[in-house]
């Protein structure tokens, strides 16, 4: 039974190892799906051209130009034009992740609604899409500060010697962040934000209001930011705790199994040894306790008992016929027929049985045996005459395994009776000598040649 239960509870526990290694496998998969989703927000004119946007929950993009500083002459078609008609603003576009993850990477697409020159970008590089009668032109440019018109195909002005890329209504760039270490714009970490800055020309008097952001970007959130890690680790915690209660258990189960086996050793030893002093008294029935005993607990089996209960009635019927130890020598191994004296004092073997184990406190109902088990089930039995059901169960077993040793044992009297024979009287005395229910149970056995 212990080993049935150790085998059970490792099955429990291979079973919960396996869910919560599902769970941590859930996590871990749950993470990587969000962290490789690509997300994108889509921020436009006054939106993208306030304060207020950087303040909002999420990943946001807001261009705040600093003051104007300076101006320059654009004299598209060489009018000799002396006053500055264009003024420069730098434009600072504020990457806010206001999230609890890292943004591990981010490119921004910003579209023109209006005229507008380039003049510098820092710190990442610029994929520039010009349209054309046609089609469009695409250039892209690792560092705008070193921009050289004569190395790129795009459309550009320059003014005293200063080169400048055309960026009309519906044009756009990809701004791609620098990862270098003099500029590191990702990953952003939480709270944290980066700020990716233009130099731009327009008119005079004019700012660039006009324009669509499209930013796509990606989390990196850590395993432990998953709620269902921390239930996987928490069921792991448990687990092994568990794992190790029942590891400490089972040795002190093992060293008191141990114990018990050697207890029951001692116990079985020193009452085979008293029940042989009692069949040495009589040749003719050496090894009938023993024999007793182990029908007896052939039928308990078969009733449905089992472990410490299997034992204790094993030792109950071993002691069955212990008050015979107080029976003359003379009497047990007559070989005639017993006057009705000594009849008599055979019949008080089981009152001596009852007194001798009435002080044998260690197994439960140990008397019982000893004191009933001639009772019959018609009520014609000693030494009390009980019948049915008020005779106890461990003594209806005992009667039925003790006669069938009786037939199938030689006796001073008369040999052992054949297989059939004993069927037979089993069946005959079923509902008078024996319970009816015990006695199918032997016959079974019987039958089955399993006795």
């Amino acid at each position: 039974m212990i080993k049935d239960n150790r085998k059970k509870a490792a099955v429990i526990y291979a079973v919960t190892l396996v869910i919560i290694a599902i769970l941590f496998a859930v996590s871990v998969i749950n993470t990587k799906v969000y962290n490789s989703k690509v997300r994108t927000e889509t921020i436009k004119n006054e939106q993208l051209f306030t304060e207020e946007s950087s303040k909002k929950e999420g990943v946001c993009v807001n261009a705040v130009p600093r003051s104007s500083t300076w101006g320059k002459i654009f004299d598209f078609k060489n009018e000799g034009l002396t006053e500055n008609n264009y003024q420069a603003y730098t434009y600072d576009f504020s990457v806010s992740n206001n999230t609890k993850d890292e943004v591990s990477k981010f490119t921004f697409k910003l579209t023109f609604n209006q005229e507008v020159y380039l003049a510098s970008a820092w710190n990442g590089s610029l994929e520039i899409h010009q349209k054309i009668k046609g089609g469009e032109i695409v250039e892209t440019v690792p560092d705008l500060r070193e921009f050289k018109a004569e190395a790129y195909e795009l459309n550009t002005f320059a003014v005293d010697g200063e080169s400048f890329i055309t960026m009309k209504s519906g044009d756009y760039l990809i701004y791609t962040p620098s990862s270098q270490m003099n500029a590191m714009e990702i990953p952003i970490e939480p709270r944290e934000g980066t700020t990716p800055g233009f130099i731009m020309y327009v008119p005079m008097e004019e700012k660039v209001e006009k324009a669509t952001l499209e930013i796509d970007y990606t989390f990196h959130r850590l395993i432990t930011a998953s709620v269902l890690f921390w239930v996987a680790a928490g069921c792991l915690l448990i687990w092994l705790i568990a794992l190790i209660i029942f590891v400490i258990t089972s040795i002190q189960i093992r060293k008191y199994s141990e114990r018990h086996k050697r207890d029951n050793i001692i116990i079985n030893e020193s009452i085979e040894t008293f029940t042989g002093f009692i069949d040495a008294k009589d040749p003719y029935t050496n090894g009938h306790s023993k024999r007793v005993a182990i029908y007896t607990k052939q039928i308990a089996k078969e009733m449905g008992y089992e472990g410490e209960e299997l034992d204790r009635i094993y030792y109950v019927a071993l002691l069955h016929d212990c008050g015979k130890i107080g029976v003359p020598d003379s009497i047990l191994g007559k070989p005639g027929k017993l006057s009705d004296e000594e009849f008599e004092i055979i019949k008080s073997h089981t009152v001596r049985g009852g007194e001798i184990l009435s002080s044998f406190k260690s197994l439960e109902n140990v008397g019982e045996g000893a004191l009933y088990h001639h009772e019959r089930y018609d009520g014609k039995g000693y030494p009390e005459g009980k019948s049915g059901e008020d005779i106890p169960l461990i003594a209806r077993m005992i009667c039925v395994a003790d006669s069938y040793d009786a037939m199938n044992t030689n006796r001073v009297y008369r040999d052992k009776l054949s297989k059939e024979k004993i069927i037979s009287e089993i069946e005959t005395n079923k509902g008078k000598q024996f319970d009816p229910e015990i006695a199918d149970i032997m016959l079974k056995l019987i039958k089955e040649d399993r006795i």
